[in-house]
């Protein structure tokens, strides 16, 4: 049975904080990466997020994946399968960020293999990210009723699982099949895509954190007794 703690429970409020950290590091990681490097090396972007690890902004792109692995690790939901997926995603962020992948040009035959390995760990990290939003951010405490801030924010978490999938799915097809790198300008493929996935990633988590379609916090009810006087209760 999944029943819902209080809203006010110190737990509930630093799960909450989590997931509107995660959701904020995974909003945030595009842009820190690429704008300071865009204005200071004459508007060159990497073709990839990963490609920023060849760059001087490797720190922050490995620090931030490691940040979402931890968070992702201390994140509980409401059964085992919410820590299942938690302790895998983590673990996968956690490859994505130590095993990099291999530079555009240059690569040794080990830098290869490696490369592999991290695509795997961000194939699989972005389906997991999907599973989240189409399925565990949809589940309910049986002692909470389905409320219309609910029924929204679980709008939002199907579109954010579908535009995870549909990214990591052109990215296979542009990059891997048509081979096409670059959509506008020095805007590569992977890295629009990667994007839009860590977007979508970031908005549902922020969500999911009640950042955006918090349920309304209940007034205290008023009830008239028969002698005139107005009893207020939680």
């Amino acid at each position: 049975m999944l029943l819902a703690p209080s809203a006010k429970d110190p737990i509930v409020l630093s799960y909450l904080a989590l997931r509107k950290a995660v959701g904020a590091v995974a909003l945030g990681l595009p842009f820190s990466l690429s704008i300071p490097l865009w204005i200071l090396r004459h508007h060159i972007m990497q073709s990839s997020i990963s490609g920023y690890y060849y760059t001087g902004m490797r720190n922050l792109f490995v620090g931030s994946l490691c940040a979402i692995g931890m968070f992702m690790l201390c994140c509980r939901g409401y059964d085992r399968k919410d820590e299942i997926a938690g302790v895998f995603s983590a673990f996968c962020a956690l490859g994505v960020a130590f095993f990099p992948t291999a530079p555009d040009s240059g690569a040794t035959s080990r830098q290869s293999y490696i490369g592999i390995a991290h695509y795997i760990f961000a194939i699989l990290l972005f389906s997991t990210l999907a599973y989240f939003c189409l399925a565990l951010f949809k589940m309910s405490a049986t002692n909470k009723t389905m409320t219309r801030k609910k029924v929204q924010r679980n709008r939002v978490y199907t579109i954010c699982g579908y535009v995870i999938i549909a990214s990591i799915s052109l990215i296979a097809i542009l990059k891997l099949l048509l081979k096409i790198d670059l959509l506008v300008g020095n805007l590569g493929t992977v890295f629009f895509f990667e994007t839009t996935a860590l977007l979508a990633f970031g908005t549902a988590w922020l969500t999911k954190g009640e950042t955006f379609l918090k349920d309304e916090t209940p007034g205290p009810s008023r009830t008239v007794t028969t002698d005139g006087h107005v009893l207020l209760t939680a």
